[in-house]
């Protein structure tokens, strides 16, 4: 089959299935079957219905798998005509990945693992919910931001909690007779429960257990968690920003796109085919010049007359 034969059916498939993906009740329609694959999975949860319904529970799961792997395969006939695109979507991946999986051998004869891939299908929503597409792609760029909070409150926690061994790890060695029960008592304090009791029975050991709880609080309970706040809240603005200048997508009814947005391989392609077009028609319209014999004859006519 010629290329240009090829090229034109992927168009044409590209355009019907792009009609059906971007159509308001495909994507109703998926945000339902994610809802009822969260069901599911909740009801299986209550063994005495797992067991009463166990095979129109299989069923049904076996009717959503086949459900998303045909949306997956109308995604991507979607892009027939530019493949890459379709690669270059994370979401995309993510779906064509979970529904990969659920295919694999050694995964479906793992049902834990084979959950937690159907429990992974409910992250989809995102998909459908902007809103929360954003917020998951905050949390997704904050995570460099949280790692290094994380390391400097681990820090933090291992320089208390070593001061809290040396001045409590005799008087109260339920809490700080170790590194790591000192460690595991401040963790609980980060979140201010019990910090009274824990200064009352300081105190009964040495009025200076009040500065090192005061320090700690105000640096642990205030500080890092108002830095973490502040790095979440720049990702959501950044994510905000980068979902608002992320360009529409192409419609099958949108207008053609125009000189500046074509490819330069196709504009000089128009180009070409517009240039031969023009010299046809130059050389229909423009007489062919008289050739040697047709001027003699010519000649030799006006001399009879």
């Amino acid at each position: 089959m010629p290329e240009h034969r090829v090229r034109t059916v992927r168009t044409a498939l590209a355009l019907r299935c792009r009609a059906v993906t971007e159509a308001r009740w495909f994507a109703a329609t998926v945000f339902v079957l994610i809802l009822v694959n969260a069901a599911l999975l909740g009801v299986e949860t209550y063994s005495g219905v797992a067991a009463d319904w166990h095979h129109w529970l299989r069923t049904a799961e076996t009717t959503c798998l086949a459900a998303f792997t045909l949306e997956v395969l109308l995604r991507m006939a979607a892009h027939a005509d530019r493949p890459r695109a379709f690669f270059k979507d994370p979401w995309n991946l993510f779906d064509l990945a979970v529904v990969l999986c659920a295919f694999l051998p050694f995964l479906r004869e793992n049902s834990t693992v084979l959950r937690l891939l159907r429990l992974a299908r409910v992250l989809r929503t995102a998909r459908f919910l902007p809103q929360l597409r954003v917020v998951l792609v905050a949390v997704a760029r904050s995570l460099p931001g949280t790692l290094s909070f994380l390391l400097v409150g681990a820090l933090l926690l291992y320089v208390y909690a070593m001061v809290g061994w040396v001045f409590f790890g005799r008087h109260d060695p339920e809490h700080y007779g170790s590194l790591g029960r000192a460690a595991l008592t401040l963790f609980l304090l980060m979140t201010l429960d019990g910090i009274g009791d824990a200064v009352h029975a300081g105190l009964d050991i040495s009025r200076w257990s009040l500065l090192y709880y005061a320090s700690y609080v105000l640096l642990a309970s205030f500080v890092l968690v108002n830095v973490l706040i502040g790095v979440v809240i720049t990702s959501l603005d950044e994510a905000r920003h980068m979902d608002q200048e992320e360009p529409p997508a192409e419609s099958p009814h949108a207008d053609p796109p125009t000189g500046d947005q074509l490819p330069l391989r196709r504009r000089i392609d128009d180009a070409r085919r517009a240039l031969d077009a023009l010299e046809q028609e130059l050389t229909r319209s423009v007489p062919h010049p008289p050739t040697p014999t047709d001027r003699s004859t010519v000649t030799v006519a006006r001399r009879e007359a």
